[in-house]
């Protein structure tokens, strides 16, 4: 599978990913200044949970997540939106959280890794698939992968191969050859045509 290139470099301002997210207009939230920064208090839903969190201007979703909520998860890695590592579902869509504007996610449900599994601490479909094909070794990837074949199956529930490749095409993995990737895929497409799904 090759990485689609775009050329972009860092990010230096709020703009679209690859995947499309284009940000929306917040509504009005209590703010306060110092003489350097400025906080705005935004509520959204984090793993099904409500929560509150204070942002600053140049936040992105990355950072809220590593940061006060201490979901370390998700991944940075190239910080340009390029290798998807920092995955996550915004409303059930796939979006690179490195250019997502804190202050955009505003009243959204936000899942990462750490949501995806039961509370009882079993593994997702798609987890389990993954690591049954070995689709995970140093693991970096691995949890923006898992999103994106998430979101990539709740859209495309029996996709072809092809499909899965371009689902998958905003994320780099520099271990797995992508081929144990497609193959865990597939197999958590199967169970879930076969009423195994979770």
């Amino acid at each position: 599978m090759k990485p689609r290139k775009t050329g972009r470099g860092p990010a230096t301002e709020p703009r679209a990913s690859a995947r499309g997210h284009t940000p929306r207009a917040s509504g009005k939230r209590p703010t306060t200044t110092t003489s350097t920064t400025t906080t705005t208090l935004v509520e959204l839903v984090v793993n099904g949970a409500k929560v509150e969190v204070p942002v600053e201007a140049t936040d992105r979703l990355l950072d809220v997540l590593r940061g006060p909520l201490g979901l370390t998860g998700t991944k940075e890695g190239c910080g340009a939106g390029e290798c998807g590592a920092c995955t996550v579902l915004v409303d059930g869509r796939a979006v690179n959280a490195c250019l997502y504007p804190a202050r955009e996610i505003e009243g959204r449900a936000v899942t990462t890794i750490e949501g995806l599994g039961e509370p009882s601490g079993a593994l997702s479909d798609v987890q389990q698939a993954f690591v049954e094909r070995g689709a995970i070794q140093c693991g970096f990837c691995s949890p923006g992968m898992i999103l994106a074949a998430t979101a990539l199956l709740a859209e495309h529930p029996e996709p072809t191969d092809e499909q899965i490749r371009d689902g998958l095409v905003g994320n780099l993995c520099r271990c797995t050859g992508y081929v144990q990737i497609v193959e865990a895929v597939r197999t958590a497409a199967a169970r879930r045509a076969g009423g195994g799904t979770r």
